[in-house]
């Protein structure tokens, strides 16, 4: 006899009287989702984490999805092949997807390096809703001595992306502080309205 999961006939989405417009009317907020993407040590979770910090000085619920972090639990089963790359990053999406649903402003926080998975993410939301940033400024030196060997950036690809919404860059010849950054991302936020529910 063949089992019937994963038999579409069988699921059925179920709706729940309180909503996502609700749920962003209690908080006083819209949920999102902040994409960071960068190369390894380019500063990603730090700047994630002043960003929640700053977020909750104003009265605003974030939460972090920081890559190493879920590596830990929710994708402890993968490894860093291709596709487990794309797992990875399809599985935070669908988390992060919940989070903002939920009215909350994600922040994932990941290398991330293929933008076809990056645009796959984007799509499970309305477009304004994910907002991509990007932190160029990286650190090498393991994987450009060999001592590392599928290193995104050295002998695997880091594709950038396009047209992200924020690209954190030099300022006068130097790299703004973390804090300054963070708070490029969430003027950012409160420009596109994300700081209020209406």
């Amino acid at each position: 006899m063949m089992s019937a999961v994963g038999n579409p006939n069988n699921i059925f989405w179920q709706e729940c009287p309180v909503g996502k417009a609700e749920r962003q009317k209690l908080l006083n907020q819209k949920g999102c989702v902040v994409w960071i993407t960068g190369l390894s040590g380019s500063g990603k979770s730090t700047l994630a984490c002043l960003m929640t910090r700053e977020l909750h000085s104003r009265g605003k619920l974030s939460y972090v999805l920081d890559g190493d972090n879920l590596r830990h639990g929710l994708n402890k089963n993968l490894g860093f092949s291709a596709e487990d790359r794309t797992e990875n990053i399809r599985r935070v999406g669908e988390v992060a997807k919940l989070f903002a649903d939920a009215g909350l402003i994600c922040i994932a926080s990941l290398i991330s390096p293929y933008r076809k998975d990056r645009d796959a993410c984007r799509a499970m939301l309305p477009d304004s809703n994910f907002i991509e940033a990007r932190d160029p400024k990286g650190l090498y030196k393991l994987a450009r001595a060999g001592k590392i060997k599928g290193f995104t950036g050295i002998d695997d690809p880091y594709e950038a992306p396009l047209n992200c919404e924020i690209e954190l860059k030099e300022k006068d010849g130097g790299c703004p502080t973390p804090a300054a950054m963070a708070g490029q991302v969430v003027s950012y936020l409160e420009e596109k309205g994300f700081l209020q529910d209406h």
